[in-house]
């Protein structure tokens, strides 16, 4: 095989190769603005709850529990509906019968009485859900200071 003539050798042809690098850019962009506007979205109360320095780990439930929310104000918020007052155990054992496995979590400001807080949660515990829990947040300083 010294010598072919020209119109026998075989050029090899160009293969396609995908560029990915456009599309990296672009899921990245993606994310970045995912990251930035899914946390303004969020328009639920804005209520700095208090900190304690052990606080438990978070369990999964089957079920996503009903949360009372206590505005600063004293306002009160089963959910996204607002609830007098007056009405908070009619509310609350509607709740309950409607779907009977759910648990309540109780939040409040950290500026709302103790007192008022207090009131709430024994009117939540005489209606009869599941579970009761108070949600709070871990303390800043102090608790880098109890783990050492």
């Amino acid at each position: 095989m010294a010598w072919l003539p020209p119109s026998s050798v075989k050029k090899p042809k160009p293969r396609p190769v995908m560029n990915v690098t456009p599309l990296v850019d672009v899921v990245l962009v993606l994310l970045i603005i995912f990251m930035v506007v899914i946390p303004a979205m969020d328009d639920s109360l804005n209520i700095v709850v208090p900190g304690i320095v052990n606080v438990d780990e978070k369990k999964e439930d089957k079920e996503k529990p009903f949360v009372l929310s206590v505005t600063d104000s004293g306002e009160m918020h089963l959910e996204d509906e607002i609830v007098p007052s007056k009405d908070l155990e009619k509310f609350l054992r509607d709740a309950s019968r409607r779907e009977p496995g759910r648990k309540l979590v109780l939040r409040g400001d950290k500026s709302v009485p103790y007192g008022l807080m207090r009131q709430i949660y024994r009117s939540v515990q005489g209606v009869g859900f599941p579970g009761v829990s108070l949600r709070v947040s871990p303390r800043k300083g102090e608790e880098v200071q109890a783990q050492n």
